[in-house]
């Protein structure tokens, strides 16, 4: 199967290695089905959606940022990145993070309640 993104252009994959979100993303509930990009030179994974192929979210690992960030069971955390060409106005979600386990191909988006993490999360500092 074949999609065609904005981020990487033409894509090719199997339908094993689509992720699948049963309660889709906030603000996205409609999509559930994902592939998660990773390219060597890129510092982002990228969640692409399938049935929307212009639709993709850069996330960055919540552990690079917060060694102790909530686990999910076998499902591993990613914070939703907010681009921005000043660098030091890019952010990352980790009030909403992804979860995602690979292996199982499954995903799911929490709300987690505690004021230690924040919506929008300074990626860099000068």
């Amino acid at each position: 199967m074949k999609i065609n993104t904005i981020q990487f252009g033409e894509v090719e994959f199997s339908p094993e290695n689509t992720i699948s979100f049963s309660s889709g993303i906030i603000g996205f509930e409609n999509l559930k089905s994902f592939l998660l990009i990773k390219t060597e030179d890129d510092l982002f994974y990228w969640l692409n959606s399938i049935e929307r192929p212009d639709i993709a979210f850069p996330m960055v690992g919540t552990r690079v940022i917060d060694e102790n960030y909530p686990e999910e069971g076998e499902h591993e955390g990613f914070a939703i990145v907010t681009l921005n060409k000043d660098p030091l106005k890019i952010t990352a979600n980790l009030k909403a993070p992804v979860y995602v386990n690979q292996e199982m191909k499954s995903g799911f988006q929490r709300v987690i309640d505690s004021d230690k993490y924040p919506v929008n999360f300074n990626l860099f500092i000068e």
